[in-house]
């Protein structure tokens, strides 16, 4: 564990206070009617550039709906869905008390829920709902930036329609949240303002995407990135697929992703699912990651499909979706990254000894990460740190990543020289894109 300073221990500290307040509150439902997340201009979306702000509100920070003494500034911004459409989107910038203004971090929340009411812009706002409580939760990661001035920028990750696992949807979402925060004279931010990433879980997959798109979408924004901190990545997930199934924690996540995949990539999946399988789609339309670990024990893609598709490869609509979000096949990031993965997945069920996968954290494979690490070294980035939790699994590795992401960050911006693992990182599993099979 890394030594934290007296500063840092406080704002973790202050931060960890502040959600034991909120854990108090009771459950509300969100209001999904709110207009401020309607476009309604006259002009059509793609005739603005992305991140273009379209409409900003000042509301408090809201914390499981417990009003805050930290504003937050909201915006509609134009972006660019997982189809390269334009879209609207919401960021939320949360301004520290005393801050720096050219000095902030885009916080990528891992909110993982296919409902849109729990996007972390309505918790802030005030709304209540059980998937939000995530938002509540993550205010032990976000504290502490406030409390060292930082200002905070909170983007919807998933859009405004909630495109679980749609990783580059999130990456542009992210990359163009930034673009209007330091557009708008609301935040305090400018233009030549400095920005560090930082996610994890499904915060990583924003995080990743994002840095993976900046230099060619928004080259504008990555030349002000000054590093990234992310942990439990996902970077193959047609791995992924097979690593969690049957688990007993994390089986549910698969058609969860499932029916993220086919609400962003407008894909039928009905054709080929058994009665269970469409039974269980069914459930997801507006779950949560609460209402998926745990509760689907033992699940496989062979008890959701018809028999002939029993290889999800024999679907060919899976096969092109899983290689567009293959991060093996995106390109290099430019900037310093922090790279930390756990790996002892059994302690939330799931078995270690895969064949062709190896240990991962229970979600997330580190044989995957490693490869994605040691290309990113070979490809061009020689500032890889990479740090694997062997002993602990997914969410409790959250727990031992955290200080030491918050650190790799403060020395960036501090301009202190990127620590490198490029050399030493273990090899690890192949990340080829999945080749289709015929239907049996």
């Amino acid at each position: 564990m890394p030594r934290l300073s007296v500063r840092t221990t406080a704002a973790l500290g202050a931060a960890a206070g502040l959600l034991g307040m909120a854990a108090l509150v009771p459950t509300a439902h969100a209001a999904d009617d709110d207009p401020f997340y309607s476009y309604d201009g006259s002009a059509p979306l793609s005739s603005y550039a992305p991140g273009t702000v379209l409409k900003t509100r000042t509301v408090p920070y809201h914390v499981l709906g417990i009003p805050l003494p930290v504003k937050a500034v909201q915006m509609l911004y134009r972006t660019t869905d997982a189809q390269g459409r334009p879209s609207a989107n919401v960021t939320s910038v949360l301004k520290p008390a005393v801050g720096d203004p050219n000095k902030a971090i885009s916080y990528q929340s891992f909110y993982d829920s296919l409902n849109p009411a729990d996007s972390p812009s309505r918790s802030i706002a005030g709304d209540v709902t059980l998937g939000g409580t995530i938002n509540g939760a993550e205010t032990i990661f976000i504290a502490p930036l406030l409390l060292q001035g930082y200002t905070v920028i909170v983007s919807d990750t998933e859009g405004q329609k909630a495109n679980f696992a749609a990783g580059p949807e999130y990456g542009t979402n992210t990359l163009d949240s930034i673009r209007a925060s330091t557009a708008s004279s609301a935040t305090g931010l400018s233009s030549s303002t400095k920005v560090g990433m930082l996610g994890y879980s499904g915060g990583a997959i924003a995080t990743s995407w994002a840095a993976a798109l900046a230099p060619k979408y928004a080259p504008d924004v990555n030349k002000n990135l000054v590093g990234l901190a992310e942990g439990g990545l996902l970077v193959d997930p047609a791995h992924n697929l097979n690593y969690v199934s049957g688990s007993i924690g994390w089986s549910g996540i698969a058609p969860a992703a499932v029916a993220g995949i086919a609400r962003s990539y407008d894909i039928d999946f009905q054709p080929y699912l058994n009665d269970y399988g469409k039974e269980v789609l069914g459930k997801m339309e507006k779950a949560s990651i609460i209402n998926v670990l745990f509760q689907y024990p033992g699940l496989t893609w062979k008890k959701l499909v018809k028999p002939q598709y029993a290889d999800p490869a024999s679907v060919p609509e899976y096969v092109t979706a899983v290689n567009k979000l293959n991060l093996g096949s995106a390109a290099t990031p430019t900037i310093p990254m922090f790279i930390g993965q756990g790996a002892l997945g059994t302690f939330e069920g799931t078995p270690n000894n895969k064949p062709g996968i190896g240990p991962g954290d229970g979600v997330m494979i580190a044989g995957d990460v490693r490869t994605l690490a040691r290309q990113y070294c070979a490809t061009g980035n020689s500032s890889v740190k990479y740090t694997q939790y062997n002993l602990t699994s997914h969410v409790p590795t959250a727990a031992l990543w955290a200080p030491s992401a918050l650190l790799y960050l403060n020395d960036r911006f501090a301009k202190k020289p990127a620590p490198s693992d490029c050399g030493r990182i273990p090899a690890g599993n192949p990340l080829t894109p999945v080749t289709p099979s015929p239907v049996e």
